[in-house]
């Protein structure tokens, strides 16, 4: 009897369904390993091991070539993953496997996942799906008792291989286009990119940068007053009581005054004036606990907290579940967790008896609060993977980032189990010469779920004191505060993800704004890379939106992008309607009411459409005529061109736009060709060591290549200016001197040379003075310093010592 090979979509899930099943001995090629019993074989994907290929001919910015539609679509391995396919691909193939188990995650990308890696193997073997959503033993054991055939799952890998090449076709083709446009427009090489996620964030962003360009303030005023009464003072702000919100005008408020005359005359009749009424309205009020984590809300709230970028966050959570395993697996969608998981949430708790929030675990336990709830354990809230909490296993060894996203995990875990937070909360309205202020308080009545985070019971939000039946607090203060109409903010990582999340609120068809309820654009495992994208730059890529802190603002290029888009009948790119159009076409698809051949058909005319606006727009545009530098070519006196990737004149000499990492302006290049050397050059990066460095360029006498030289000792980068020398170098015996914030040997060669010791002038994000790089060129200790900052964003003190290898490192206080 053959055996059955069963692919799971990642290691964890692999030893689960091993566990759950018994019998396994685990077997081992090299550093691959899978499971094996007499009947059955196990192993996985990690993630995504094929995707559909871009050719070297189809690799093109060449608007006359596109659009691309292959036919078929060519797969290819995902190279970082290339050794797991093989090796999966070797079991497939494996003449006692006679058939398979499509074990990957339950949905949409699971089942392509595994079809992919099918599709690679060239495999005729049959298949049956596990459809799991929920890790149990007993559910692994009850799901493998009723498999699914393939022919159930097709109309679902469908939907699935649609999605797939609909993006690949509406992502690379727009990108080439309007690469190759920008190229032939400027003459200049720096790749444009969009898609069905990419652009519409990108215009969520330019939008809202818009509307604070052209925000213009207005002045209003507030009127506060103090009142004083037996029990004490409480506050009030003046409030308009016939007040309606109208949509039509945002900045009204109830407590805005657009008038400062009215402002102060209802602040003159007020003061010293006994109150004539105060009325307090209480009422209970209760809070229930937030939702458990998927990946976007715990990566809102590190950035929120910390300042992660959703990468950073992403890659912490992985680390926690790949390396520490104390994390479920964090690539999720879903804030619930499987029905069946109350005693697995149990003994969750049990073991969370040794966290920094041991006694709200016990409490949590000795209490019953670990029982069924359904805005927890709910099958109809999971797709593909539950929400994120803790493992059995405990957290040790952790890094200060690490352990402050697993805090996160543990308390949100802890407090979603505990029962709502009550507040008694008060309106208070007095009346004083004929008009209302207002005041509001809560006192915390029951902290509840809040206790997790710190809050007591009988805790105020406000100081109001009691007011006694019939007493006339006077109004004792009061003061007209003058106030402007404030910009809306820009959008940071936190408030981005929320936006991706919920951007049906962009979209006015109530049908689309369906399909995109509970989903968004982007998931939660792609929305950090489509944030990273619209950030990275690099030679041949110009970034669409930079980080200023913890906002995010858009480059002129986002602005013209998103522009062009719009006014040239490409619209659909920046704009959430086009996801939602697709989730309702596939949900249908999955259902079996809409065919795939009908869906890709509107894809490949709509990615032709696309691509026609494209290109009438690059042969409506005179292709931009190749500039030349004003300086002549110092090897023939010809006309030196600026070509989109370097300077180059018809003799032969040519000079790279980019040199180790750096652009080379046409100013630099005009000095450059004049004085057959630059100025001093900041930013270039040294290939042997990664670190940044500065130079002079100059050209060889032959006129055939560039070299680097060393400035001028103390010569400043772009100004002519000099610095001293700061001292000895303890290597070699030259001088030191200064380059920008760093110290370098006067004998440091930027490509490896002569002398390599150097002092960056911050380390720890503590900037040094130039006292403190004395101490470590002589005697080569300093004094306690304080002031560095670690990767986790923790203070400390510690001395800077040069070690005997002169590299530069901490020494702490016993």
């Amino acid at each position: 009897m053959g055996k059955k090979l069963i692919v799971a979509e990642k290691f964890s899930v692999a030893a689960d369904i091993a566990r759950a099943l018994g019998g396994f001995e685990e077997k081992r090629a090299g550093d691959r390993k899978w499971y094996e019993r007499d009947d059955f074989v196990i192993s996985c994907g990690i993630g995504h091991l094929v995707e559909i290929g871009v050719s070297d001919e189809q690799n093109t910015y060449d608007i006359t070539r596109l659009p691309m539609i292959p036919d078929p679509f060519v797969l290819k391995p995902v190279q970082k993953t290339l050794g797991q396919l093989q090796l999966l691909i070797k079991l497939i193939g494996r003449p006692d496997v006679d058939g398979l188990i499509n074990a990957c995650d339950a949905g949409r990308e699971g089942e392509l996942i595994f079809r992919y890696i099918y599709a690679a193997a060239k495999s005729r073997k049959p298949f049956e799906r596990l459809w799991l959503q929920s890790m149990t033993p007993e559910a692994i054991r009850t799901g493998m008792k009723n498999l699914r055939s393939a022919q159930d799952m097709q109309t679902l890998f469908e939907a699935a291989r649609c999605r797939s090449e609909a993006d690949w076709l509406m992502g690379v083709n727009p990108t080439c286009a309007l690469t190759g446009l920008y190229t032939r427009e400027t003459g200049d090489l720096d790749k444009h990119s969009t898609g069905r996620v990419q652009g519409p964030t990108l215009a969520i962003i330019v939008d809202r940068e818009d509307k604070i360009r052209t925000f213009v303030s207005k002045d209003y005023w507030e009127v506060h007053a103090k009142f004083g009464a037996q029990a004490g003072a409480y506050s009030g702000v003046w409030i308009d009581p016939q007040f309606v919100k109208d949509d039509s005008n945002e900045d009204a408020r109830a407590e805005r005054l657009w008038s400062a005359s009215r402002a102060s005359e209802i602040a003159q009749r007020c003061r010293g004036a006994e109150s004539t009424s105060v009325v307090d309205e209480t009422k209970p009020v209760a809070k229930p606990p937030p939702l458990l984590f998927d990946l976007t809300a715990l990566q809102r709230e590190a950035n929120a907290k910390f300042g992660f970028s959703a990468k950073q966050t992403l890659d912490l959570a992985q680390a926690l579940y790949e390396k520490h395993k104390v994390l479920t697996y964090p690539r999720t969608d879903a804030k619930a967790l499987p029905e069946d998981y109350v005693e697995t949430a149990k003994g969750v708790m049990q073991a969370l008896s040794s966290s920094s929030s041991a006694k709200f675990a016990a409490e949590a336990l000795n209490n019953g609060y670990v029982i069924f709830k359904k805005r927890i354990f709910d099958n109809s809230k999971i797709s593909d993977h539950f929400a994120i909490i803790p493992t059995l296993t405990p957290a040790a060894a952790l890094s200060d980032a690490e352990r402050k996203i697993y805090d996160l995990v543990v308390r949100r875990f802890i407090a979603a189990f505990y029962p709502d937070a009550e507040f008694q909360k008060t309106v208070r309205l007095t009346t004083v010469a004929g008009e209302v202020f207002k005041s509001s308080g809560s006192v915390t009545t029951r902290a509840g779920w809040m206790a997790v985070y710190g809050r007591e019971e009988g805790e105020e939000d406000a100081d109001m004191c009691a007011v006694q039946p019939g007493e006339r607090p006077l109004a004792r203060d009061v003061d007209v505060k003058a106030c402007e109409t404030k910009a809306p903010a820009r959008y940071t990582e936190a408030t981005l993800l929320a936006a991706m999340e919920h951007s049906g609120k962009f979209v006015e068809d109530e049908a689309l704004r369906e399909a995109l309820a509970g989903r968004g654009i982007g998931t939660s495992a792609t929305r950090a890379g489509i944030i990273e994208g619209l950030l990275f730059a690099d030679a041949k890529k110009r970034p669409y939106v930079l980080r200023e802190g913890r906002e995010l603002v858009p480059t002129e290029k986002a602005f013209k992008q998103v522009r062009f888009l719009r006014e040239n009948g490409v619209e659909a790119l920046t704009s959430p309607e086009l996801t939602g159009e697709w989730e309702r076409k596939l949900k249908l698809m999955e259902a079996g009411k809409y065919r795939r051949g009908d869906f890709m058909a509107e894809i490949v005319a709509e990615t032709k459409r696309i691509i026609e606006r494209i290109r009438a727009k690059a042969l409506a545009t005179d292709a931009a005529a190749t500039a030349t530098l004003t300086t002549p070519c110092p090897k023939c006196n010809g006309a030196v061109m600026c070509q989109p990737a370097a300077y180059a004149c018809n003799c032969g000499l040519r000079i790279s736009r980019v040199i180790l990492k750096r652009r080379l302006t046409e100013a630099e290049a005009e000095v450059l060709m004049r004085d057959r050397k630059s100025g001093v050059l900041e930013g270039f990066v040294s290939p042997r060591t990664g670190n940044k460095f500065t130079a002079i360029l100059k050209f060889s006498e032959a006129l055939d290549k560039l070299e680097f030289e060393l400035p001028a000792r103390g010569a400043a980068a772009g100004t002519g200016e000099t610095s001293a020398t700061i001292g000895a170098c303890p290597k070699c015996g030259s001088q030191m001197v200064q380059r920008g914030d760093n110290y370098f040997c006067e004998k440091n060669r930027p490509a490896g040379g002569e002398c390599d010791f150097v002092i960056w002038g911050t380390i720890a994000k503590k900037r040094l003075t130039p006292e403190v790089v004395k101490a470590l060129l002589d005697p080569g200790r300093t004094s306690l310093l304080n002031g560095f900052t670690s990767s986790g964003g923790k203070k400390f003190s510690a001395y800077l010592v040069r070690k005997p290898d002169f590299k530069i490192g901490f020494e702490f206080e016993s």
